[in-house]
């Protein structure tokens, strides 16, 4: 599992990004994000385990911290992967322009973001 976003945010960002969600359930054996499906929303865990799928296939399992859609929102893509709740998930949920707003805005947010995908894909 990668970290936390917000082990890499100052308090003040983490405030301002946790502010900018919307806080929704998610009952187990739910999927938030499918595979192939566009790129109008992203999701913070807060609660919960979840696994990450491409074709079907568990390529991760995510917790508390891990952030959910945002590739395909910043490299204006459809989704590569779709995402599956294990256990109930306490999430937070971006609207596409909130999630660029924040990019935008807490520059914090964009760099912390960097950091969780070079930690996914080793480097």
């Amino acid at each position: 599992m990668t970290g936390s976003i917000f082990d890499k945010l100052s308090s003040g960002d983490a405030k301002t990004v946790k502010g900018a969600g919307t806080r929704v359930t998610v009952p187990e054996g739910w999927s938030p994000i499918n595979q192939g499906t566009g790129s109008d929303k992203a999701y913070i865990l807060l609660e919960g385990e979840a696994s990450v799928r491409k074709g079907g296939e568990e390529i991760a399992r995510v917790g508390p911290g891990a952030v959910l859609g945002e590739m395909s929102i910043v490299n204006h893509t459809l989704r590569t992967a779709s995402v599956v709740s294990l256990t109930d998930l306490v999430l937070l949920h971006y609207t596409r322009e909130k999630f660029e707003k924040l990019l935008n805005d807490v520059p914090g947010f964009r760099a912390a973001l960097d950091d969780l995908a070079r930690e996914r894909i080793g480097g």
